[in-house]
């Protein structure tokens, strides 16, 4: 960012701004603590279920010892201890069901993961709906219901069978997430000047890593991550949904929404003023009054006009890919499975290994809010897929030698952090904000639900999926996220544009200029030259 973009991002970053976004990216928080929640107490919520539904050893409290002291070790898939530390249980022990098969505990864990992501998929399909039905902050508002009734059915998970309540509530918070998914960048795109945008759009990506970090910290067994707690700790992000519910009342509307698509200028200038302090708003009004001509020409776009239309294809496609990098990258593998992957590395306390990689993931954030608008989004993300493709390699090569060398623990550890550190570098807070950039008004509503639903999509399949194909792959699971990065790398190489910098029209504009055929690869050399700024 040069010295005349810096004077007038200072000039336009006013207390409404910072409280509008940061109230916005409370639903992201909520996302990521939902994200992060499930991992740390895996084993005593697996084993809560194990006691509803009869399929795990239960200690019988008998008062007759006169058996030896032998113990028996009982090993379900994707755990290692029920009953004690070390994975034993007493002799006393004995099973409530044992015609009930592990494998149907495995499959409520997945589904208990894995079900907040089907909601995300169902619901976000309508958010352009809701959003330009209620506008955007009204819509965040009344999205928030769904998160506090699914928390509150998480946190009262012990009166009933648990691991109903508790899919039940994933599926709910994930009705919510993937409404604000879409809402809030949707919202923060359009309330932010343009020389903040990008750093703004970041945000996202740190509300999340914090919402995770915080559950993590949270799910150690003697703060709520245990026997008696757990539920509380399921349901706690519902605090987070009543604070951004009572904040949203203070936020004004976003301007574009007022200007462009219910036509109340005075309205738009009034929120643009509360934004903007008292910078002059008509070079906006300008801008926001070309889009609304450029929209009225091509009137609203659907979801099947979005992929029919020429004029939108390769937008779409360049959309939907940088979603699928962000999902298949591998990284919420290392979100949901983190503890169980520090296990089989050999570390002693995979607890507070899991922690580490939430502060480096916080820490790292927080460093690409800068680094997004003086780099470009295109160099980091490009930057960051070939970081993940190498670390990928490297905890591949460390899990499959660590039986032979017992200090390849530390390869495996050391890959693991630095693949979350590149995923913050590029991959993870970019595609969030990105998809807003690529459409104008008219299409973007539609793209952002299109995108959204392709990123849900994803997160349903690698965390119904993962389990099962880390038990196939053992140590070579990361070969799959391998392959999958380099295909990443290269098309973004080849496909992805710059953005930093441009107006909406413009970006718009370029993507139509050319419909890229096969004949170049640098169609988008327009857009890139932005990565000199």
């Amino acid at each position: 960012m040069d010295g005349k973009s810096k004077m007038q991002a200072e000039k336009h970053l006013t207390g409404t701004l910072v409280l509008s976004v940061f109230t916005a990216v409370l639903g992201f928080f909520q996302y990521g603590y939902s994200l992060g929640v499930i991992n740390a107490p895996q084993k005593v919520i697996e084993a809560h279920y194990g006691r509803v539904l009869g399929a795990i050893p239960v200690v019988r409290h008998a008062t007759n010892t006169s058996r030896d002291n032998a113990t028996i070790t009982v090993t379900i898939p994707g755990t290692e201890a029920w009953g004690s530390s070390e994975g034993t249980l007493p002799p006393s022990a004995g099973f409530e069901d044992p015609a009930v098969s592990p494998h149907i505990l495995t499959m409520y864990w997945s589904l208990s993961v894995s079900m907040f992501a089907v909601g995300g998929m169902v619901s976000s399909f309508t958010v352009g709906w809701i959003g330009d039905r209620l506008g955007r902050v009204k819509a965040m508002l009344v999205v928030n219901v769904l998160s506090i009734a699914g928390n509150l059915l998480m946190g009262l998970a012990k009166l009933g069978p648990s691991h109903i309540l508790i899919i039940a509530g994933r599926a709910i918070t994930g009705l919510y997430c993937g409404l604000s998914s879409g809402l809030v960048p949707m919202y923060v795109s359009e309330v932010s000047p343009t020389a903040l945008r990008g750093a703004l759009g970041t945000l996202h990506q740190l509300a999340i890593v914090t919402g995770i970090l915080i559950s993590q910290v949270l799910g150690l067994d003697f703060l709520l991550g245990n026997d008696e707690l757990w539920p509380l700790l399921l349901g706690l992000s519902g605090v987070a949904a009543l604070l951004q519910f009572f904040l949203l009342l203070l936020c004004p509307e976003s301007p574009r929404y007022l200007y462009i698509k219910l036509g109340k200028v005075e309205e738009a200038k009034k929120s643009l003023k509360r934004l903007r302090g008292n910078c002059d708003p008509m070079k906006e009004i300008a801008e926001m009054e070309k889009e609304k001509q450029e929209a009225a020409s091509e009137k609203r776009v659907s979801i099947g006009q979005l992929f029919s239309s020429s004029k939108y294809r390769q937008a779409v496609i360049v959309a939907l890919m940088v979603q699928i990098s962000q999902q298949f990258s591998g990284i919420n593998a290392i979100f949901y499975y983190s503890t169980n992957i520090f296990e089989r590395a050999g570390v002693g306390q995979p607890v507070y290994a899991t922690i580490g990689v939430g502060v480096v993931n916080t820490v790292f954030t927080v460093i690409s809010v800068f680094l997004v608008e003086k780099a470009g989004r295109r160099s980091l993300f490009l930057a960051g897929l070939m970081g993940m493709l190498i670390s990928a390699v490297a905890m591949t090569v460390g899990l499959a030698l660590l039986s032979q060398f017992a200090w390849m623990s530390y390869v495996s550890m050391i890959a693991i952090f630095l693949f979350v550190i590149f995923f913050e570098v590029g991959p993870g807070p970019i595609p969030w904000f990105i998809v807003a950039e690529l459409f104008s008004q008219g299409p973007r509503p539609a793209a952002i639900a299109v995108a959204g639903f392709c990123n849900w999509a994803c997160n349903f399949i690698v965390g119904m999926c993962f389990q099962y194909i880390a038990d196939l792959c053992g140590p070579y699971v990361f070969v799959v996220f391998a392959v999958l990065l380099l295909v990443f790398l290269l098309f973004a190489y080849l496909k992805v544009p710059e953005t930093k910098g441009k107006s909406f029209e413009e970006i718009a504009a370029a993507f139509r200029r050319k419909k890229l055929p096969a004949k170049s690869m640098t169609e988008l050399e327009d857009l890139r030259g932005g990565e000199e700024a």
